[in-house]
């Protein structure tokens, strides 16, 4: 078992983020003594390993926390799909680095836009992705559309919009758990079934995941992507 400390000395992860990737159920501690200290086993370092080389693909924090909850993962699969895309994101490195050399030799003049052409990778990313994504939920999403089924995204966005509204009431009012409740059944009608572990996993990356709090905060005003996560943790 390693403490927290040990392990951010090990792998260049700060303690602040190992405790970010706990809170948001990301990457749990083996163990936590009595005196609240973390220990890490090699199963958690081993999903850790994976964490970060997820993020030097450029996945989300949310992407990789659902890949890794997939119940049929095939770490060895995954691996293979891993070092292909990292392999194609080093070409691509290697061919800007070469078309900046170019520059340098030839002038600012000397223009070649072809190596920022970025699709052979997010085209095998994307396909990646749904085969690490493929769970149950995610089956749905895929049959419901990822257009957010007859509601629309607009609709969806409409509902922070709401809790917007209300921001300023205590997250455990009634006024509040019935946006959850609303949220809830959009989700469920709309994207996939949106069980009360899927929920309350939601409430955690509306705050964690800076792309879904940025665009809450937008629809609602700052500061009501925490008042929902809140709302749905139901934390006062």
């Amino acid at each position: 078992m390693k403490t927290v400390r040990e392990v951010s000395h090990f792998t260049g992860v700060t303690v602040r983020t190992l405790h970010h990737y706990d809170a948001i159920g990301l990457l749990k501690p083996t163990k936590v003594t009595e005196a609240g200290y973390r220990l890490y086993d090699e199963k958690a370092l081993k999903r850790l390993q994976n964490i970060l080389l997820f993020k030097e693909l450029d996945f989300s924090l949310a992407e990789i926390k659902r890949f890794l909850d997939t119940p049929n993962f095939d770490h060895s699969k995954v691996l293979l799909q891993q070092i292909q895309l990292l392999k194609l994101k080093r070409a691509r490195l290697d061919s800007i680095i070469s078309h900046a050399e170019k520059l340098q030799e030839q002038g600012v003049n000397f223009m070649d836009f072809s190596t920022f052409n970025n699709l052979e990778f997010n085209k095998y990313k994307e396909e990646a992705k749904e085969r690490w994504g493929n769970t149950e939920a995610y089956k749905e999403y895929e049959k419901k559309g990822s257009n957010g089924g007859s509601g629309g995204i607009d609709a969806f966005m409409d509902i922070f919009r709401e809790f917007g509204e209300i921001k300023e009431l205590s997250p455990l009012s009634s006024e509040a758990q019935v946006l959850v409740n609303k949220l809830q059944t959009f989700i469920t009608d709309n994207y996939y079934t949106c069980t009360p572990e899927i929920l309350q996993g939601l409430g955690q990356m509306y705050i964690a995941d800076e792309r879904f709090k940025e665009n809450i905060d937008k629809a609602g005003g700052e500061g009501t992507a925490l008042f929902v996560s809140k709302a749905i943790l139901k934390e006062d």
